[in-house]
């Protein structure tokens, strides 16, 4: 699964490598992102990208009311064609989530470890979404968002047994794109991203409280052996 991540780069940093034209929200640093939160994300308006604000933890157009969000932080691709939550998202609502890295635990013992990802070339990515608008009985819309996950790769599978699921930049905008794409054809871009490029190593147990958000949430943590 995903369910925190790192995203510490300003405003205009993220807008000019997605290649954003507009932008809804100013972006403040965050070593610790968590399900709830409004999240910087990518969605694209005929063909027009804008940068926004999405709550993490998509809420079906569908739903009653939107306590169910807080099931649906992450979406398994093996199912998003199936799924009632996700499946009309996946064929209209697509979105990008930028990060510069995620947590994820790993068990030692009877602990959870938990670990830091990132690139080893330290750049930005995006984690490929699903995002969707509910009203509220009083007609407010509350815009959402989900992000995908695949099996792991080599690095990620002595860690856990999912991984988000990390576009490679050129299938960024193949992924983010309009409506109208063969499923077949979208579910072909969600796979392991490839682990040569990925690093990961020990912080603090101290990230496991969402209102812990600094960079010393990123710090290796220090070898007591």
């Amino acid at each position: 699964m995903c369910g925190r991540f790192t995203l510490t780069r300003a405003t205009d940093q993220v807008a000019r490598r997605f290649a954003a034209e507009q932008l809804v929200l100013p972006i403040a640093p965050s070593y610790n992102v968590a399900p709830g939160q409004a999240v910087a994300a990518i969605t694209d308006w005929g063909g027009r990208r804008v940068l926004e604000p999405l709550r993490w933890g998509l809420v079906p157009f569908w739903a009653k009311e939107p306590a169910i969000g807080n099931r649906l932080i992450n979406a398994r691709a093996e199912t998003l064609a199936e799924k009632p939550a996700f499946r009309n998202a996946l064929t209209r609502r697509r979105c990008l989530v930028p990060a510069d890295g995620f947590y994820e635990w790993r068990q030692e013992g009877g602990k959870r470890q938990p670990m830091y990802v990132h690139m080893r070339d330290g750049e930005l990515f995006a984690f490929a979404g699903l995002w969707e608008e509910w009203l509220s009985p009083d007609g407010s819309p509350l815009r959402t968002c989900a992000v995908i996950t695949v099996p792991p790769n080599a690095l990620m599978a002595e860690i856990h047994n999912r991984m988000p699921a990390i576009l490679a930049p050129d299938d960024e905008a193949s992924w983010l794109g309009g409506a109208g794409k063969r499923v077949e054809d979208l579910l072909s871009l969600l796979a392991p991203y490839d682990d040569r490029g990925m690093e990961a190593y020990p912080v603090s147990r101290r990230v496991n409280a969402p209102t812990v958000n600094d960079a010393s949430c990123i710090e290796p943590l220090a070898d007591e052996g």
